[in-house]
């Protein structure tokens, strides 16, 4: 038998030879059926849609494994949820259960003597080995974690230690400075010469100039302060720079100012030796602070012994360095407070800290009305970030102790040291240096309990009602704390302030802040070439 399709497909012939010889035809006429080209157009279009959705989960499924399916029935089983948008939820259960693993093992003890891989390749390689369950994995996974994070915070420890001594010491060409200009002194006449020449020694005690103090044992540091105020100044012939400095330091001083002049400025070079008024009986706290063991211990001894590092954070630990710092009991540090007695001629000064850098005329600060406050200073509770200007008395006393509580509020705002404008004539009327030396006692006689960071917490109570504040613009704060300082708004600011430990004379001062200070350097100097200053 054939069957024979016409052409048109509408008709169909079946054809069959018999056994006599004759073949029967069978003729079968289909009814026409007519398919649009619309409905021919949406139907192509339709399964090119659809088919590649159709191949691209396969090959999910395929990848997935579970491509072992041996019928059209399986397979419709696997991807039907994945066209109704309901995918397997076994990972999601999966997911599930190891939380909860997770979540029980964080509650447990770990298991004494655990071997703990030392990287995340010694974790694989054991896995592999010792064929580990979920939660033998979790707890050598919570082992590891804990382990490494002792190890980062005893990291963290030991660089802030690291820190503290680099702050603390003397840099090797600092110290070199001092030494051959104090020999140079002993040698070069030109080096002992009367600082400032005698016919100018009138213009000391002269108010119509402008007076900065300035206290310290850098050299170098005091060079810069010096030859920044006088090179930013308009008006650098009415400059007075009162510099004073400790006896070792004395000759080496004298000599750099009397060998590198900066005219027609005027500087005058002082030890604390050379002063009358500097007596036991004068200043007898500080002569007591210096003398004292515990607190030579406290400043100097072992700042790790005792000390329970797991009850404190890094932060902390840094701030309690910070308060150990060897320049808080030093007589240099605390001749602020005896201003007025030291210099009995004056009427108002600027006193500059040895770490600040002025890059703008100083001049305007003498015409500063203080509205009969003593202290013209920046105010450091109004700023965002939490080292350098977001503080309140909370943050340098501690008022658990009952005499603080009484006497002063905690939210009180603090200000800033380093670049302040005092009128001596309205302090010479007050009892601020006994103020000073009485809360200085009581801290003394309670241990360091009260506070214990150096010379702002006496002179936040002793100037209590005294300071004028003065907009910000005049003194940036934080350059040695902060590293991400804003750069534009350091080159806005009148004087620019080291505090910190990152002094940009030592080796971790930040970088990108140090061009600052070192563009007033000047290391065409033979003392400073010789030395190597901030050689790499």
């Amino acid at each position: 038998m054939q069957l024979h399709f016409s052409p048109s497909m509408r008709s169909i012939t079946i054809s069959s030879s018999s056994s006599n010889g004759f073949i029967d035809l069978m003729k079968i006429k289909v009814a026409a059926r007519h398919i649009s080209y619309r409905t021919l157009f949406h139907t192509i279009l339709i399964l090119a849609f659809l088919l590649p959705f159709v191949f691209i989960l396969t090959a999910v499924v395929t990848l997935e494994g579970v491509n072992k399916c041996s019928s059209f029935d399986c397979l419709g089983r696997r991807l039907g949820p994945r066209f109704l948008g309901r995918g397997d939820d076994s990972g999601q259960r999966q997911v599930r259960d190891l939380y909860k693993i997770l979540h029980q093992v964080n509650t447990e003890e770990i298991p004494h003597g655990l071997k703990v891989p030392d990287s995340f390749s010694h974790l694989v390689s054991d896995m592999k080995n010792n064929q580990y369950d979920a939660r033998t994995f979790a707890l050598v996974l919570r082992a590891m974690m804990e382990k490494f994070e002792r190890d980062l915070r005893e990291s963290r420890f030991s660089e802030l230690m690291n820190k503290h001594f680099a702050a603390s010491s003397i840099p090797k060409g600092i110290h070199c400075l001092s030494l051959r200009l104090t020999d140079e002194y002993s040698s070069n006449a030109h080096a002992r010469k009367q600082l400032p020449p005698p016919e100018l020694l009138p213009l000391l005690s002269n108010n119509s100039y402008h007076h900065f103090i300035l206290s310290t044992d850098n050299i170098l540091a005091a060079s810069v302060v010096v030859t920044s105020t006088v090179q930013s100044s308009l008006k650098p012939e009415k400059i007075v720079f009162h510099v004073i400095t400790d006896k070792k330091t004395y000759a080496g001083m004298h000599s750099w100012f009397a060998l590198n002049p900066v005219s027609p400025a005027i500087v005058e070079v002082k030890g604390v030796h050379q002063f009358d008024w500097l007596t036991r009986e004068n200043v007898p706290v500080l002569e007591a602070v210096e003398n004292q063991n515990g607190i030579r211990d406290y400043y100097h001894g072992n700042h790790v012994a005792g000390a329970n590092l797991s009850d404190t954070t890094p932060r902390r630990f840094a701030s309690k360095l910070q308060a150990r710092s060897p320049k808080y009991i030093s007589l240099l540090n605390h001749l602020r407070i005896y201003i007025p007695e030291l210099f009995p001629n004056l009427d108002k000064v600027v006193f500059l800290d040895d770490d600040v850098v002025i890059q703008r005329d100083l001049s305007p600060l003498w015409e500063i009305n203080l509205g009969g406050k003593i202290n013209g200073a920046v105010e450091t509770c109004k700023g965002d970030d939490e080292w350098v200007m977001s503080k309140h008395f909370r943050n340098y006393f501690n008022f658990s102790h009952p005499l603080i509580a009484k006497h002063l509020d905690p939210d009180e705002c603090a200000w800033a040291y380093g670049m302040n404008i005092f009128d001596l004539r309205a302090w010479r009327k007050t009892k601020i240096r006994e103020t000073y030396h009485s809360w200085l006692k009581e801290n003394l006689k309670s241990n360091l309990t009260m506070w214990k960071l150096g010379t702002l917490p006496p002179a936040l109570i002793a100037f209590k009602g005294h300071v004028h504040p003065i907009d910000p613009s005049w003194h940036m704060l934080g350059l040695g704390y902060q590293s991400n300082t804003n750069i534009e708004s350091v080159k806005k600011a009148a004087v620019i302030h080291y505090n910190g430990q990152s002094k940009p004379w030592l080796q971790i001062g930040f970088e990108h802040l140090r061009p600052f200070w070192t563009k007033y350097v000047n290391y065409s100097n033979d003392f400073i070439r010789n030395c190597h200053i901030l050689e790499s």
